[in-house]
């Protein structure tokens, strides 16, 4: 902060977020959260209009648009081509420095206008980005940004289908999304289906009407009759995404059973245990089959401003065992509960890095620098032993009165998508580490998150809250998935078929771990935990007795399937070999 504010360093982030004037002009703000007066449902009437597609719509002025930085120096972008390749488009821009004094970086933005005809769209939306080098004064470097097709793409409930629609799209190139000018004009000529998808469960959502502004940045009809690039596209249809699960075959079924909640230990409360193996972790897999079957269990640490374990525990001086604690005590180092104090031990202390928040890291632009972090998140993961990092956080920053959007990326999906993807990769990168990419889907807002029902269409679903996943997925193959507290019209995330299984499986092809977001459980009108498995939501964390419980009794009466069990658990113990492996 001390280089920036002296000129040192040039500051090049950009704002993944509108910041409006005022609270009011954000869609839905009178609605949002406690604010309806009724926290067992909301509706997310604003629709595919989120964020500066809102803004766009109805033409408000923001007070920062989205994509929006400052930085010591000036930059001027030139667009050089855009030309079709199979799965997308290719677009070459020329920047250059064109201040006299700093070097700096620039993000180039590319934003896709999408034809009004068809289904309702949104006026124009962020296609792909990249971040040049670093541009001395009076230089200039060359950027190519690749879009791939789908995020041209739109859903259509009608046809149960991503498709591409014909018309003219407006491609354009800019420093944030009030700040673009016209590269090509992208001319598709038939609808195509690219993916066919299953079918939701029907919901009805009362969609405001959003009012059609004059838009003033709307560059496609002053464009026209220039001498603006055009190119025809011809959409592909994609390859069909599997997954593979191997089930666990050479066990008895009810041996299996606790591995679909993580591990009890004597003595803790109805809330259930968090790590011990490296104490102040959030919890582990249960650890009953590891001397009999070798299967072991696996460590998560919390996120996703680095792990967060105890800065201090205590160790029996007797039998070199650690001193256990409850969830509520290791949260926040003990500021919820106290930790007891133990007179035969001695305290041993650790201690990790404090990265930036989510967003902060967003609003870099940079995947290669957000590679770099997961790299070192992933070496303090092998320091201590960590096998599952909980993060990166990724839900849609709908509404600035979410308590936690400091944690996620972005209001724009595909940012949020490209963002998570990195990190992954990063961490992944390195030997035996993982990530959780949670929380899917919909946990946009802290009020009653654990009984909130988010009433939402399947097109907003899918266009907005989970393409994120969706592209994080397909671009990084996370180790795990954590599913959100919330109900997504009627359905508890942790227990909803739709979306473990049919979506992140078997239209995405998400091979990994589905686990619960913690104490999912535990409380009136909550999951129930057999039915947890049932959707595919692999383990219930952190794990309790009455888990146990439920799950024993669904196995022995027949609700819970002996398949289901051999599948939930295979995933488990794939994931251990893989990182073994590794």
């Amino acid at each position: 902060m001390a280089d920036v504010l002296l000129g040192k360093a040039v500051p090049s982030g950009k704002l993944t977020a509108t910041w409006a004037k005022r609270y009011e002009q954000y869609p839905c703000a009178s609605s949002f959260g406690y604010l309806n007066g009724d926290l067992t449902k909301d509706e997310y009437r604003e629709g595919i209009f989120v964020g500066y597609r809102y803004f766009d719509r109805c033409a408000l002025e923001p007070l920062f648009p989205f994509g929006f930085g400052l930085s010591y120096t000036k930059f001027s972008m030139e667009p050089q081509d855009v030309f079709a390749v199979e799965d997308g488009l290719k677009i070459k821009v020329k920047v250059t420095n064109t201040g006299d004094t700093f070097s700096g970086r620039e993000v180039v933005q590319i934003y896709a206008s999408m034809p009004q005809t068809g289904e309702e769209k949104e006026l124009q939306r962020l296609i792909g980005f990249e971040k040049t080098p670093e541009i001395a004064p009076g230089e200039s470097c060359e950027v190519t940004v690749f879009a791939e097709q789908k995020n041209l793409a739109v859903f259509s409930e009608k046809e149960q289908a991503w498709i591409v629609e014909a018309g003219r799209y407006g491609i354009s190139v800019g420093c944030h999304s009030r700040c673009v000018q016209p590269a090509a004009f992208v001319r598709v000529d038939e609808t195509t289906v690219l993916e066919k998808t299953t079918n939701s469960r029907p919901v009805s959502v009362s969609e405001m009407e959003i009012p059609k502004g004059d838009s003033f940045f709307w560059w496609m009809d002053s464009a026209l009759g220039k001498s603006v690039q055009e190119i025809t596209f011809i959409p592909k249809k994609e390859e069909k995404w599997t997954y593979a699960v191997e089930p666990l075959k050479d066990i008895p079924a009810e041996d299996l059973l606790p591995l679909l909640y993580g591990n009890i230990t004597q003595g803790t409360s109805t809330l259930g245990s968090s790590g011990v193996r490296v104490p102040g972790s959030a919890g582990e897999t249960s650890e009953a089959l590891e001397e009999k079957y070798g299967i072991r269990s696996l460590i998560m640490a919390d996120g996703p401003a680095g792990l967060r374990l105890r800065q201090h525990y205590q160790v029996n001086r007797e039998n070199d065992s650690v001193y256990g604690a409850g969830v509520l005590a290791s949260l926040e180092n003990g500021f919820l509960e106290k930790e007891e104090e133990h007179e035969d031990a001695d305290t041993y202390y650790q201690y990790c890095t404090a990265f930036p928040i989510g967003t902060a890291l967003a609003q870099s632009w940079d995947r290669e620098l957000l590679r770099e972090f997961g790299r070192a998140i992933a070496v303090e993961m092998q320091e201590f032993h960590v096998d599952l990092w909980l993060a990166p956080g990724m839900n849609i920053q709908r509404n600035p009165l979410c308590g936690r959007n400091f944690e996620y990326y972005s209001e724009d999906p595909l940012v949020a998508g490209e963002v998570a993807a990195a990190v992954t990769q990063g961490v992944q990168s390195q030997k035996g580490c993982g990530v959780t990419i949670k929380h899917m889907a919909c946990n946009n807002q802290e009020d009653n998150r654990m009984g909130v029902d988010a009433r939402i269409s399947e097109r907003t679903l899918r266009e907005i809250y989970l393409r994120g996943f969706e592209i994080a997925v397909k671009k990084s193959s996370p180790a795990a998935i954590m599913s959100s507290y919330n109900l997504i019209n009627g359905v508890h995330a942790a227990n909803d078929y739709q979306l473990c299984t049919q979506i992140a499986r078997k239209e995405w092809g998400f091979a990994g771990l589905i686990m619960s977001d913690w104490n999912t459980t535990c409380f009136d009108n909550c999951s129930t935990p057999w039915k947890c498995a049932a959707a595919g939501n692999d383990i219930i964390m952190p794990g309790n007795s009455n888990d146990d419980e439920n799950i024993r009794k669904a196995f022995a009466d027949g609700m819970l399937t002996e398949e289901i069990v051999r599948e939930c658990a295979g995933r488990i113990f794939a994931l251990v070999r893989r990182l073994d492996e590794m």
